[in-house]
């Protein structure tokens, strides 16, 4: 059996095997010759101190020992062409685990996705880019694997006690991820790697008799008393299935529309909303290490900050370092930023949300929408900072200092958004009370972060999709709609998951307690 460890060693030592292994045969007290392979389990960054260190959990194999890889294979896939079928909404992290939940449970899926493929949304990302053209249907949010394939491939979550986290990241290694994920504090697959593992699930879910529909928009429901019977897609074909499983994403704003005028029960749900700032990576290196210079050893700095500013919680959401900021709107007229980072986090900039809390009672003037009033407010906002940054994709941008000082900016440096920015005074993007609280918000922040407070930061507005402005209620235990039998709300679009892994664990879920309501 291997000798479990837990070391803190300096970046360069558990970077290097020859030092790390040495470090061990000290530590152990052992020559080095005696120790015939180490395996890292675990490793996180403790950069609390001056000096960073690494935290590390290994397996220590000695020299009579036999070497043990961890083996990570696909789960038991069955023929499902002939099974009884799913119909599955949305070829994003919640829809395609949903797919293969249920052919290892011997259903077959049918996954309908308005999008393209990952190689065919690649040509709309870059139109929207380079020319600033919206496609509704293909974007950064709308096509294979969703909105997370092509903004970052971050695999942390705080969902440890709804799923089984573990299975989820082996899922992912198994379809091509690296071992570096099962081990990392904060796991990354980067947004140049996703593509090619989305699109091995879809092989894998067609292998098995599974179908994948690309550029096939749900259009309706098809209920008959109270009961899902399918759906209407594109102009008017109808796909049949007893049991949906509606894993749209956070942007289907059509399908939200959808369920309200067919008066299926959906709820007004709060988010968060702000804007994405973006700061010389290397200056949060210093500020996050310590040190004028992070060194080869150490990966670019992340960092996380939450305040409470006049009763609301401020924070930092989805943190990109080594990232570029991304064009994210899902239709003409309006402007959405988000942010990614490739595997190797080697760009110059660092990017990250700050939002703030949003509660129902913010959406009152857009109340005559119902359940849709907190979509509608969102909506407003992303519109208007198109207008005011000249109704293209260019996005209003204000730098950190001139915004908490109500100036606007005489001149905004190139950032790694590419459709471009216009020097806008960010207090015309927002409500005032949403205005206020980041001005003394921002002023906070650097009070916690020496150095985070400065004009070299750029903020662009607005971040606007953090997660569902609403939720498509389902019951506890069963995960289906309380009004619709065989409709079961799933991940991020539904309200029950904010990211690639809840999604997925959400996915799996819902795919479970459909099998398990068929028999």
């Amino acid at each position: 059996m291997p000798q479990e460890l837990q070391l803190q060693v300096l970046p360069e030592v558990a970077a290097t095997a020859d030092l790390l292994t040495q470090y061990v045969a000290n530590h152990v007290k052992c020559s080095i010759q005696d120790i015939k392979h180490i395996t890292i389990l675990k490793r996180s960054i403790d950069a609390r101190q001056r000096s960073v260190k690494i935290n590390l959990k290994v397996d220590v194999f000695y020299a009579n020992e036999d070497v043990v890889h961890r083996k990570i294979d696909f789960p038991e896939y069955k023929n499902v062409k002939d099974a009884p079928r799913v119909i599955v909404v949305g070829a994003g992290p919640a829809g395609y685990f949903a797919a293969l939940q249920l052919i290892e449970l011997g259903v077959k899926p049918i996954v309908v996705e308005r999008g393209k493929d990952v190689r065919g949304r690649r040509r709309d990302l870059k139109a929207i880019n380079r020319d600033h053209i919206v496609h509704p249907d293909s974007n950064y949010c709308f096509g294979e694997g969703g909105a997370g394939t092509y903004s970052d491939g971050k695999l942390y979550t705080r969902s440890k006690k709804r799923g089984d986290v573990n299975r989820i990241l082996e899922l992912l290694v198994a379809f091509g991820a690296t071992q570096d994920i099962l081990v990392e504090a904060h796991p990354h697959i980067g947004t140049n790697k996703l593509p090619k593992i989305m699109q091995d699930m879809r092989e894998k879910i067609i292998e098995f008799g599974g179908e994948v529909l690309f550029e096939t928009r749900v259009v309706d429901f098809v209920i008959k008393g109270n009961e899902i019977h399918g759906v209407v897609v594109n102009e008017g074909d109808v796909i049949e299935a007893k049991k949906v499983i509606l894993a749209t994403g956070h942007s289907a704003r059509d399908i939200y529309e959808l369920l309200d005028r067919k008066q299926v029960l959906i709820e007004a749900k709060p988010f968060a909303l702000g804007v994405r700032a973006e700061h010389p990576q290397a200056l949060i290196d210093k500020i996050q290490y310590s040190c004028d210079y992070r060194g080869e050893f150490l990966p670019p700095a992340p960092y996380s900050i939450v305040k409470q500013v006049n009763g609301r919680g401020m924070y930092s959401f989805c943190m990109c370092p080594g990232g570029v900021i991304a064009p994210c709107a899902t239709a003409p007229g309006e402007v959405v930023t988000n942010g990614w980072s490739p595997s190797k986090r080697d760009q110059p900039t660092a990017n990250s949300g700050i939002v703030v809390e949003l509660r129902l009672e913010d959406f009152k003037p857009f109340e005559k929408h119902g359940a849709l009033a907190g979509m509608e407010f969102q909506k407003a906002i992303e519109q208007r900072a198109f207008l005011l940054a000249g109704e293209t994709q260019r996005v209003p941008a204000q730098r950190m200092v001139d915004f908490s000082q109500s100036k606007v900016s005489s001149s905004i440096p190139k950032t790694s958004y590419v459709p471009g920015t216009t020097s806008t005074e960010l207090g015309e993007v927002f409500p005032g009370f949403l205005t206020q609280i980041m001005r003394e918000g921002f002023q906070e922040f650097g009070k916690s972060m020496k150095g985070y407070f400065t004009n070299e930061a750029i903020l662009h507005a607005p971040e606007s999709r953090t997660s569902s402005p609403v939720r498509i209620p389902r019951e506890d235990y069963t995960l289906v709609h309380p009004q619709i039998k065989g409709l079961y709300p799933c991940g991020e679009g539904a309200g029950y998951a904010g990211g690639i892994v809840s999604a997925a664990i959400d996915g799996e879920k819902c795919a479970i307690m459909c099998v398990e309501s068929m028999q």
